[in-house]
């Protein structure tokens, strides 16, 4: 697979800083910054176990989305992973769709979070924003991709800077664990794992987003070094960002204050510095925008890759000729999260969706022990033990079947 343009004519613009940049925005999005107190509520004063926790159960995964978009650096990747790997169109389609259906409703769920961020500031009705906000972010990513990974790349940036604003405002507080009994950071007992179960599975949504890295692949420089590399930076960077926040945040509020609070990163920076959070709630307007434009590239790629191999309308695989990307399946893409974000109650389909999310998870990392057994490695390609995604597959279904 050649390292300049692909055949279906998407420009290779974007390197190894970028892509991680861009992973991580995906990755961090806006949960951390509401997700940190629910994980608390449910495992108490092990929340930060509960993120480690999550972590080791993702990792795997990310690994193998690493070899799979290395061997296959196309766009619609779940799809094509599945289809060299068990050779039924309808599953890859499946797949495909899913995921797609996944990344739309996290970017509706997100444009009517933006409704709520952007209230504190200005007051204007509900559906208006909602409009504003997601035909502004269509724009965006239909304008190239360089220009919506910076876009994606800056406001990543801000997003782990509120974090790290919060991190290093609390840091004070750490001095509590000291008084910590062991019990009390370290699941020791059947109730305590329970807890931590239960935090571990809202914490590990807060890890999805790596695998819609893969997506942009034929846009990427040297894909075989680029992506598995990439997807392990914004995982690495997440995972560290999102074990110190929790960290200073059961050191600074209880886990019954922070899981009682909408916006518990403001509340734990309010409590430790006694300043206003209007800008600490700027930053999460930020991260929740972030998110949703890089669902929607995320979800017009998947359609535009899909087209390519004859799965959906010939449509979705027309370039533009100027800016290089599938402008219609942006159109698209941003149109079903407009419907979706204004039509429909998003609490429900959105764990729904997360369900599907980690039967993909299981169905991908099988794919990859196939292929494994099937193909050779391609020149260039670090392949991994076949343990690492058998794992991931359990991995994947042990945390979807406690959800149930």
């Amino acid at each position: 697979m050649p390292s300049t343009d692909t055949a279906g004519g998407l420009q290779r613009e974007v390197g190894l800083l970028l892509f991680a940049l861009y992973g991580a925005g995906n990755i961090i999005g806006a949960g951390i910054y509401v997700l940190v107190g629910k994980v608390a509520g449910a495992a108490g004063l092990l929340a930060p176990f509960a993120f480690l926790v999550a972590a080791l159960v993702a990792v795997f995964t990310g690994l193998s989305y690493g070899e799979l978009g290395a061997r296959y650096p196309v766009s619609a990747g779940e799809a094509v992973y599945v289809q060299r790997a068990f050779r039924r169109t309808w599953l890859s389609v499946a797949v495909g769709l899913l995921i797609a259906l996944a990344g739309l409703v996290s970017a509706a769920t997100m444009a009517r979070g933006f409704v709520g961020y952007f209230g504190i500031f200005v007051a204007a009705p509900a559906a208006l924003v909602i409009l504003l906000n997601v035909v502004v972010l269509t724009l965006v990513a239909a304008r190239g991709i360089r220009e919506s990974v910076i876009v994606a790349a800056v406001l990543t940036v801000l997003e782990a800077g509120g974090l790290i604003w919060v991190i290093v405002a609390a840091a004070p507080n750490l001095w509590v664990v000291a008084d910590f009994s062991l019990a009390q950071i370290m699941p020791l007992s059947l109730e305590a794992w329970q807890g931590v179960s239960a935090g571990a599975f809202l914490a590990f949504f807060a890890f999805i987003g790596f695998e819609d890295m893969v997506n942009i692949a034929e846009e990427v420089r040297r894909p075989e070094r680029t992506i598995p590399i990439g997807i392990m930076i914004a995982f690495g960077l997440s995972c560290l960002l999102y074990l110190l926040v929790a960290l200073v945040s059961v050191s600074t509020l209880s886990p019954a204050t922070l899981a009682a609070s909408d916006a518990p990163l403001a509340a734990v920076y309010q409590s430790a510095t006694k300043g206003s959070p209007a800008f600490l709630s700027l930053i999460g307007l930020v991260a929740v925008t972030n998110g949703a434009l890089i669902q929607i590239i995320m979800a017009s790629r998947i359609f535009f890759g899909m087209s390519r191999n004859g799965w959906l309308p010939a449509f979705f695989a027309r370039l533009h000729p100027r800016t290089h990307t599938p402008v219609l399946a942006t159109l698209v893409a941003g149109a079903l999260v407009l419907l979706l974000a204004l039509a429909l109650p998003l609490v429900s389909l959105a764990k729904t969706t997360s369900a599907m999310v980690l039967a993909v998870f299981a169905l991908i990392n099988m794919s990859l022990v196939r292929i494994k057994r099937q193909e050779p490695v391609p020149a260039g390609v670090r392949s991994l033990p076949i343990a690492i995604p058998l794992t991931g597959a359990a991995a994947s279904l042990f945390i979807l079947v406690i959800s149930l």
